[in-house]
C-alpha cells in the first residue's frame, strides 16, 4: 500500500505478532483493547479508543476486518466524518448462532453496514447470505476480483521451495513412516472447524495412515469434547504439533488436506493448502466451496457428516493417481484465480 502512495496506519488488539507485522510492513500501530466476547464496558473503551485515534490522525479511509473491529471501527469512523469507510466480511459467527446470541449478532452487523460505505463479502456465496439476511444493505454489497480478503502468496506457498530433507526430517522427528499417507489440518482445534467430525472419520479407517493436527486447543472458550481429547492424545497415529508460525512444512509433509470446517468466509488455509499442491477435502460451506470444486481439485462433503468424511478420505487414500491429479490442478487453480497480487490490485481499485 504505501508504495503506492498511501500512509498505512494499524489498530488492533496487542499481541505477540504485532511487533513483526509493524517492522515487515513498517507501518504504525496503535494497540486498541479489543476482545473476541461480548464485553458492553470493555467494547465501549475501546470505541473511545478509535473516535480519539482516529480525531487525532484523521485518515481519509477506515478499512475494517472481523465482526468487533468492524462494529467499532465504523461506528468510530462514521462518528469521526470519515470520507471512505469500507468493512471485509470474511466469515459470520452469525451463521451458527442461535436464539438470543443471533439476535444481538445480527443487529450488531446491521449497525456495522449502517455505518460502512462499502462492505466487502470475501466469497460469492457469503455475499449471497449476506444478501439473504440484510437486503436493506444489498447495494453497498461487493466482491473484491474472484473473492478473498487478501490472496495469497504463491511464492511463498510453493511446495519447491520446502527442503526435501526438512520434510523428511519432521516425518522422522513424530515417528511417520516415509511411504505413510498422512492427512493434514491447520486450523484451531474447536468443535466448529469439524475437529470432532474429522477424528471420528480418521479413527473409523482401518488402514495404516496418520493424522497431522496443526494448531491449539481453544479450551477457555471452546473446548472439544473429553473423548475427541483424549483419542488426539493417546492415538499413536495422530500427530498435534499445536500452533506452529510456519505451516509450509507441515503441509508439504502432508498428501492429503482435510478441512470440515462448519462455518467459513473465504479460508486462507485453504488457498494455502492447495497452492502447496494438496487434493483437498472440505465442507460444503461458503467460501470452501469456491476455492474446491469437487472431483477436479478437491473433494466436497457435507457439513458435520462423518460417514461422508471417512468415504471422502478412504476414497483418496486408496486412490493414488487420483490424489496426483488433484494435486496438480490444485496449485493450477490457486495461480489462475487468488495470487495476491491480484487480489491487492482488485483492493486498490476501491481505494480511489
Amino acid at each position: 500500500m504505501q508504495e503506492n502512495g498511501y500512509e498505512v496506519i494499524t489498530a488492533s488488539a496487542d499481541g505477540p505478532e504485532v511487533k513483526e507485522v509493524v517492522e515487515r510492513e513498517g507501518v504504525k500501530h496503535f494497540p486498541i483493547d479489543f476482545t473476541r466476547t461480548l464485553s458492553p464496558f470493555k467494547d465501549l473503551k475501546a470505541l473511545w479508543q478509535l473516535i480519539r485515534l482516529i480525531q487525532k490522525e484523521k485518515p481519509d479511509i477506515v478499512h475494517t476486518h472481523t465482526p468487533k473491529a468492524g462494529l467499532l471501527g465504523m461506528m468510530a469512523a462514521n462518528f469521526t466524518g470519515v470520507k471512505l469507510r469500507m468493512h471485509t466480511v470474511a466469515g459470520m459467527p452469525l451463521m451458527e448462532a442461535t436464539g438470543l446470541t443471533k439476535i444481538i449478532l445480527k443487529i450488531t452487523e446491521k449497525v456495522t453496514y449502517f455505518c460502512a460505505h462499502k462492505v466487502y463479502p470475501n466469497s460469492y456465496k457469503l455475499k449471497d447470505y449476506m444478501i439473504e439476511e440484510f437486503p436493506a444493505y444489498e447495494r453497498k454489497f461487493k466482491i473484491k476480483g474472484e473473492g478473498s480478503s487478501n490472496g495469497i502468496n504463491t511464492e511463498y506457498f510453493a511446495k519447491e521451495n520446502i527442503d526435501l530433507k526438512i520434510i523428511s526430517n519432521l516425518r522422522t522427528e513424530h515417528s511417520i513412516p516415509s511411504e505413510a499417507i498422512v492427512f493434514a489440518f491447520v486450523g484451531r482445534i474447536v468443535e466448529d472447524k469439524g475437529i470432532h467430525e474429522l477424528v471420528e472419520a480418521f479413527l473409523g479407517i482401518k488402514e495404516e495412515v496418520y493424522l497431522l493436527l496443526v494448531g491449539a486447543f481453544e479450551d477457555e472458550r471452546e473446548p472439544v469434547k473429553a473423548e475427541i481429547k483424549e483419542g488426539i492424545s493417546t492415538n499413536d497415529h495422530i500427530v498435534h504439533v499445536g500452533f506452529q508460525k510456519d505451516i509450509r512444512p507441515f503441509l508439504a509433509a502432508a498428501d492429503v488436506f482435510v478441512f470440515p470446517s462448519y462455518r467459513e468466509g473465504f479460508p486462507n488455509v485453504v488457498l494455502q493448502a492447495a497452492a502447496m499442491e494438496l487434493p483437498c477435502i472440505v465442507s460444503d460451506i461458503n467460501g470452501s466451496n469456491e476455492i474446491i470444486t469437487h472431483n477436479e481439485n478437491g473433494l466436497i462433503v457435507p457439513v458435520k457428516d462423518t460417514a461422508q468424511l471417512k468415504s471422502a478420505m478412504e476414497e483418496l487414500l486408496s486412490n493414488s493417481e487420483k490424489r496426483q491429479v488433484l494435486a496438480t490442478k490444485s496449485r493450477a487453480s490457486i495461480l489462475e484465480k487468488y495470487d495476491q497480487e491480484k487480489v491487492w490490485k482488485a483492493i486498490l481499485k476501491e481505494y480511489v
